[in-house]
């Protein structure tokens, strides 16, 4: 059980609105290397972790991938906020705004929605790791690809937060997996000195 503290990790302030910016963000919503994908898949790959400590590892990084799905909401929120209808279609958010108006909905940048085929779980230790290590790799990489689109401040320090925060998650999924192979390799070690 955890506590939930009714404040983002990093607070979100946008004072400018863009459209097109949060088109290019709602990709970290619900495109397929976002978080509500990463939240879904530590959260169901940790039923099937050997050791409470890796659960604990999976467990810990799903739930703050949870507040990143939150304050990647509030940052389309805030860069969408009282958007007009000729606003919406000159900053190419026109299809967008058809289908959800400025409420705030998983999809990838391009419009696609969120599926669960995004969600990766093998059952297998090695095999669900190796993938989240991969998944912090692609989050990384798009949260890049949006610095690289964005020049408003008050955007880009949530963004380099949670660019951030994804290293450290590869990190623990590393330490993790380390551990499980360092595991298995002393347990082949002394089934083969038997």
């Amino acid at each position: 059980m955890w506590a939930y503290e009714k404040k983002l990790q990093y607070p979100i302030k946008i004072k400018n609105t863009n459209a097109q910016l949060a088109k290019f963000i709602a990709s970290q919503y619900g495109g397929p290397d976002g978080e509500l994908g990463a939240s879904l898949r530590y959260l169901s790959q940790r039923f099937t972790m050997p050791d409470n400590v890796t659960k604990g590892i999976l467990n810990d990084i799903g739930t703050e991938e949870l507040a990143h799905l939150e304050m990647i909401g509030s940052i389309i929120y805030q860069l969408t906020r009282n958007l007009t209808a000729d606003e919406a279609k000159a900053q190419g958010f026109g299809d967008y705004y058809v289908d959800h108006n400025t409420a705030v909905y998983p999809v990838n940048a391009s419009g696609v929605p969120f599926t669960a085929s995004y969600v990766q779980s093998k059952a297998d230790v090695i095999a669900d790791l190796t993938e989240d290590l991969a998944a912090e790799q692609k989050a990384r990489a798009t949260y890049d690809n949006i610095l690289r689109l964005c020049d408003d401040p008050d955007v880009k320090d949530p963004i380099k937060f949670l660019r951030e925060r994804e290293i450290v998650h590869f990190q623990r999924f590393g330490e993790a997996l380390t551990r499980i192979q360092d595991g298995i390799m002393d347990k082949r070690t002394f089934y083969m000195n038997k």
